[in-house]
């Protein structure tokens, strides 16, 4: 939607619900440091510019006019915007690294609305026990994009993208972005069924310098970031390149987790174009945090590994009771996701008049990646799989084959090379803002389950690329070529009122081989068999998405927004929710006949303002109120045939359709600031998932209709309080989530828990040759809860499996800017 540059109407783009925190101090590294300007929620007549987190679709002169403005006063306003048809909020660079310096930026969306989020460290960073719920879906579910450049599901499972941390440093984002209902029609994601989570980087700053920091804390935290910006060199060219490294020990066993990282990034702008090429290498290791099976874990909460300790661990499995009765819950020696990425793009914005505008993007991605576990081979399941491919060996002849030590490594090894092009035309005519626009993407991706030997003299370690495989059990390799066009028109009916409407095709062709096949008898059951699969097509070629606004006031505003997704299947293959994952031709083939994928639609409107008032000391109240309501239909579940008793054998699925889930919702948040000093931040949501349907498994009848969905809370409460005193700043930071049902027949469930942080920090100004020097202390999860963060739900087998919450922990970030 496009608004005249006049005072009432441009105030209507920047309404601050629900997020509108002042600052006192320079946000970014690309911003200078050098003033203490302050800056409060503006009353909406005063408001002159869009906010600085501003969506693809809005790019224009007034946005770069914004940006440059931001920059010269040195400071940034954190909002949550509210300027489309849908519900779209956003967190900015500096409430980021206040929360925590490094942080993965989807954990920075933690605060807002709908936004559930939980991971086994306090950065948010590792993958494995991570998991996002937003009004129902799953992290799987949702779309990601950098710079709008796909990012796949966020499957631990890589196959089709990467995580925003890896693909920039913590400290080079701009922004953070989350539409809960559903994304612009123009995002590049084929998962998008319940929302898009977009992501900016900065750009390079105007003039040369540089930022230096490092940070101090709990479990030996050690985090280096380095920055060099070259400043304008000339035709509008300025660039940067940046280091960060982090090294933390996992707080219950001796592994360490992190690696290093380098950004760069060059923008080229005049006044017709702006072209941007941007690169990133991520090279992390992580050591695992091990989940309780609950409920035979019952009064236990940590599970850690034994690594280094190899000795202990040998003896722990040849002789240990503990083992023996351990059962789900058994200790293995170590599990680690080792990841390595490079990548790179292009893009180019060129207007050809101030009413025709184009976007060009071109990108590739290369991950090389590998989670590796090693363990006892006399788990559960093991000595089945084994006998299978050296069958003439006893058990102890079966330990000399692995090295003599009693243990085994094994890894899920994953290659990925994906490049493609993006391309968006808008045109301004008369009333209406017409785009039109379409992404290619070609996918290469190869999974690998394989097995090492563990020699008791030379014992692997989580940091080590395995070599020489024993056991090369099954390798997938997957062929997809996606396409998705989109055509939207945003008609000005009046000069208070706006409709939209569009639509979106999208085309996924995979195309699943089966080079090497696991023998028989390896999997579980003993008759499953890894598939060959073949060619599966996901196409919607009609995905319709109709919106409207309504200024009702100069403060007030009214939102509705109806949409239609695909989510299309999964490139991954044995025990996976895929076509390809299932144990037998037959199957496979029935499925490509007649299955459907997973489908949605999203209703949403909603109520903002933004209203300066004189009432004491409240000096601005902004909000926002939203309903919405979703139909999720095809559900998909892998059903497993089999339970085993270890999760390092897995289990044969059956590829199922559970029906649909009926989803109702409300999101409340507001701000109140009070003058100068103060701001109160509050997110209060309801949320009620509902399965529709019950399913078999084989010939028993699961009863999940009218159950709560599994791992997503009804309540959530989200809160910030802030202060500022000059070049002093403190927030209290709370987020409470209910009560979380943990299988799909909903007879056990998880407690509700409640966790606090504190961040306070102080700019040094007048530092001979140094624009800031900036310390910040912060505390995470400052009374030290215990409970469960992460779920992997169930399917009425009456367990699940339950990660524990970090305990509390400290950290001290000293950083300077030159």
């Amino acid at each position: 939607m496009r608004f005249s540059s006049s005072p009432h109407r441009a105030a209507l783009w920047l309404f601050c619900s629900p997020l509108a925190f002042s600052v006192a101090h320079a946000a970014t590294p690309h911003k200078a440091h050098n003033t203490t300007k302050h800056l409060q929620a503006k009353p909406a007549a005063q408001a002159k510019t869009v906010p600085v987190q501003t969506t693809q679709t809005q790019r224009s002169a007034s946005k770069y006019a914004t940006i440059k403005t931001a920059q010269a006063t040195g400071a940034e306003q954190i909002i949550a915007t509210g300027r489309h048809s849908r519900s779209e909020q956003t967190v900015g660079h500096l409430q980021m690294q206040r929360t925590l310096p490094g942080i993965n930026p989807i954990k920075s969306l933690q605060i807002l609305p709908g936004v559930v989020f939980n991971n086994a460290d306090p950065w948010g960073n590792n993958e494995q026990n991570s998991s996002l719920v937003i009004h129902g879906f799953n992290q799987n579910q949702l779309g990601y994009t950098l710079d709008e450049i796909p990012l796949g599901d966020q499957a631990y499972g890589n196959y089709n993208g990467l995580s925003p941390q890896r693909a920039a440093i913590s400290e080079n984002f701009a922004s953070a972005s989350v539409a809960t209902g559903a994304g612009a029609l123009g995002t590049a994601s084929t998962s998008n069924l319940g929302g898009t989570l977009q992501f900016t980087t900065q750009d390079p700053l105007h003039y040369a310098g540089g930022q230096l920091s490092q940070t101090f804390g709990s479990w030996s935290t050690f985090r280096t970031f380095a920055r060099i910006d070259s400043g304008d060199f000339g035709n509008g060219n300025s660039a940067y390149v940046s280091w960060g490294r982090q090294d933390a020990r996992a707080w219950d066993f001796a592994g360490h987790q992190g690696g290093n990282q380098v950004n760069a990034k060059f923008v080229h702008e005049d006044t017709k174009n702006k072209v941007s090429v941007f690169f990133d290498w991520s090279n992390k290791v992580e050591p695992n945090e091990d989940g309780i099976v609950m409920p035979n874990g019952e009064g236990m909460y940590v599970r850690p590994f034994m690594y280094p300790n190899t000795s202990e661990a040998i003896k722990y499995y040849q002789n240990s009771p503990e083992y023996k009765n351990a059962g789900l819950n058994y200790r293995n020696y170590y599990s680690a996701a080792q990841r390595e990425d490079f990548l790179m793009y292009t893009k180019w914005h060129h207007d050809f008049s101030q009413d025709l505008k184009w976007d060009t993007n071109i990108y590739y991605h290369h991950d090389m990646g590998e989670g590796v576990v090693a363990g006892p081979i006399s788990a559960a399941g093991l000595p089945t799989l084994f006998s299978a491919y050296f069958p003439s060996q006893s058990s102890s002849q079966l330990s000399d084959v692995f090295g003599g030590s009693g243990m085994a490594t094994r890894t899920t090894e994953y290659w990925d090379n994906r490049g493609g092009i993006m391309s968006t035309l808008r045109y301004h005519l008369g009333q209406h803002h017409i785009e039109v626009g379409g992404w290619y993407e070609r996918n290469n991706n190869t999974q690998a389950r394989r097995w090492y030997a563990f020699d008791a003299t030379n014992p692997t370690t989580p940091y080590d690329r395995q070599q020489n495989a024993l056991i090369k059990q099954y390798t997938n390799y997957f062929y997809t070529n996606t396409w998705t066009t989109h055509l939207q028109d945003n008609w000005q009916i009046s000069r208070n009122f706006s409709l939209n409407a569009g639509f979106k095709s999208e085309l996924v062709y995979t195309n699943g081989k089966l080079p090497v096949a696991g023998l028989p008898g390896s999997l579980s059951p003993s008759t499953a068999i890894t598939v060959p699969g073949g060619t599966i097509a996901t196409a919607k070629p009609f995905l319709p998405s109709f919106g409207a606004l309504w200024n009702i006031t100069k403060h007030e505003q009214w939102f509705a927004n109806i949409q239609e997704n695909m989510r299309s299947f999964q490139a991954a293959g044995y025990g996976n929710a895929t076509p390809w994952g299932v144990t037998s031709q037959a199957a496979f083939d029935d499925f490509k006949k007649h299955g459907k994928p997973e489908t949605s639609w999203t209703y949403e409107t909603g109520f903002r303002t933004n209203r300066h008032v004189n009432a004491g000391p409240l000096t601005n109240i902004s909000g926002q109120l939203e309903y919405y309501h979703v139909h999720f239909s095809n559900r998909l579940l892998a059903v497993a045939t089999t339970q085993t008793l270890s999760s390092i054998v897995g289990s044969a699925t059956t590829l199922t359709n559970v029906g649909s889930v009926t989803t109702d919702g409300m999101d409340f948040s507001f701000t109140a600031q009070f003058g100068r000093h103060f701001s109160f931040y509050n997110a209060l949501s309801y949320n009620k998932s509902v399965y529709n349907d019950n399913y078999m498994n084989g010939t028993t009848m699961v009863p999940t209709a009218h159950k709560n969905v599994a791992g997503v809370p009804n309540w959530t409460e989200k809160f910030v309080a802030s202060t500022t005193w000059g070049d002093f700043n403190a927030q209290f930071i709370g987020d409470v989530v209910g009560k979380r049902y943990t299988t799909f027949t909903n007879d056990l469930h998880a407690n509700a828990y409640a966790q606090f942080s504190l961040n306070a920090g102080y700019d040094i100004r007048g530092i001979p040759h140094i624009r800031s020097l900036r310390v910040q202390g912060n505390i995470t999860n400052l009374t030290n809860e215990k409970g469960w963060s992460t779920l992997n739900t169930n399917n009425a087998s009456g367990q699940y499996t339950a990660f524990p919450i970090a305990p509390r922990m400290y950290f001290l970030t000293i950083s300077a800017t030159f």
